[in-house]
């Protein structure tokens, strides 16, 4: 399947515009130069933004998404600018403070329909970040967010389905609390663009992602757990020589099948890590900041996301051939063992930094700060910036009201809601 008129729709009627640039390429355009995308600079990937010139934010692991995801399409036959700009949205729904935050905020969104980063990308793409809005028709007035393609925007939707559609979450969080916030893709209050973003799905795709989102979710996961080592390193709370030790291999196991691959035989996670070690950048002495140290590490980044990437791109060609794979004419073969090497690389990062103690007592002071913004603007919304307050005035309910707030406190980086919540004297 090709990109037709369908893929190439946009939500809301626009004007022409001058010739010489696609569709796609003005997606692209639009996102890039969206403040959205900009405030994931200053929002937590897994070492907090600000605490090393070195280490990732949202902002630049999105970037690395991008080009991952990108050069996976152009193998493909993918639209390469479609994925781009899927991989540079999927993050844009982060609140402050990660996964984190968007813990705290499902808690205090349960009367509006709790809180998802997913759902939020699509409600920033399609209402929240300002670009077009309906000049006519049953939505005249409304804003149609940066009204992306068809196609785009639903490249961007890792859960196509709605939060009473979602499989109830597994493993636990890093302070051991169980995880509570289910995956979903939208909003009860963003079902009516949602539908007409899955009307070019075909008939019996019911939560099929087009292979363009497929790409996308490889990539992130590709870039976050060969990144997030990779950052852990560099800060020096990952020492990879440790993984030659029996019981600190264990650890990081329990933390595989807690958090990422439930019931997950340790023999295969045995061999994931020997296939690991396999590269010739893995190291065998602790890092220690040297030139030639951040060369190797630099070179085990490269050398996991090329294995990847090439395996997958072997084991999708030999199911569906060396034709374009577009939309829902294909999907992406993920073959066990590298699901199982991504694994082991995520339960290195979720043992050696995520769950350790120092890092628990921030979890829970990050979650009481995004509660107590939503309390107080609740109770005060003319603390509201001056769009959310025009929301908030529009409401018709409380809890469209409460998701006017929570549409707000998600919107502000990791300083920013600091900073309103030592402005508002909260303790």
């Amino acid at each position: 399947m090709a990109y037709d008129v369908e893929a190439v729709a946009r939500w809301a009627a626009e004007p022409a515009k001058r010739a010489g640039r696609g569709p796609f390429q003005r997606d692209h355009g639009r996102l890039v130069h969206s403040a959205s995308l900009r405030r994931l600079a200053a929002k937590t990937q897994v070492v907090g933004p600000g605490s090393d010139d070195f280490v990732r934010n949202r902002l630049t692991h999105s970037l690395e998404v991008a080009q991952i995801g990108r050069e996976l399409a152009s193998a493909l036959g993918c639209d390469p600018l479609v994925v781009e700009t899927a991989c540079l949205a999927h993050d844009l729904g982060h609140p402050p403070f990660g996964h984190n935050g968007e813990r705290a905020l499902n808690d205090a969104a349960a009367d509006a329909g709790g809180f998802e980063g997913n759902a939020q990308t699509l409600r920033i793409l399609t209402r929240l970040e300002p670009k077009t809005v309906h000049a006519d028709g049953p939505f005249a007035g409304r804003s149609a967010g940066l009204n992306l393609t068809r196609a785009s925007l639903d490249a961007a939707t890792k859960y196509p389905w709605t939060v009473e559609h979602a499989r109830p979450p597994v493993g636990a969080h890093a302070d051991g609390s169980q995880r509570r916030v289910r995956k979903f893709g939208v909003y009860a209050d963003d079902a009516d663009v949602f539908a007409w973003m899955r009307t070019a799905a075909p008939a019996g795709a019911g939560e099929q992602t087009c292979v363009e989102a497929q790409v996308m979710d490889l990539a992130d996961d590709i870039a976050y757990s060969v990144h997030d080592v990779e950052d852990g390193v560099a800060a020096g709370r990952i020492d990879l020589t440790r993984l030659d030790r029996d019981g600190d291999r264990a650890e990081v196991y329990t933390a595989v099948g807690e958090w990422y691959l439930p019931g997950v035989a340790a023999d295969r996670l045995d061999a994931a890590v020997a296939r690991l070690r396999t590269s010739g950048s893995w190291p065998t002495t602790p890092y220690d900041g040297s030139r030639p140290a951040q060369a190797q590490l630099k070179n085990l980044t490269s050398d996991l996301i090329g294995r990847f990437c090439s395996m997958v791109e072997q084991a999708t060609r030999a199911r569906h051939g060396s034709g374009a794979l577009t939309r829902y004419a294909a999907g992406l073969e993920v073959p066990q063992e590298i699901a199982e090497e991504i694994a082991v690389l995520k339960g290195i990062a979720a043992h050696y930094i995520m769950r350790t103690e120092e890092r628990v007592q921030l979890l829970r002071r990050q979650r009481r700060i995004l509660t107590d913004l939503v309390e107080h603007l609740c109770a005060c919304p003319d603390g509201l910036e001056p769009a959310f307050r025009a929301d908030h005035a529009l409401a018709p309910d409380g809890a469209a009201r409460l998701r006017v707030v929570v549409d707000q406190v998600a919107s502000l980086t990791d300083a920013s809601a600091t900073a309103w919540h030592r402005r508002l004297q909260m303790p």
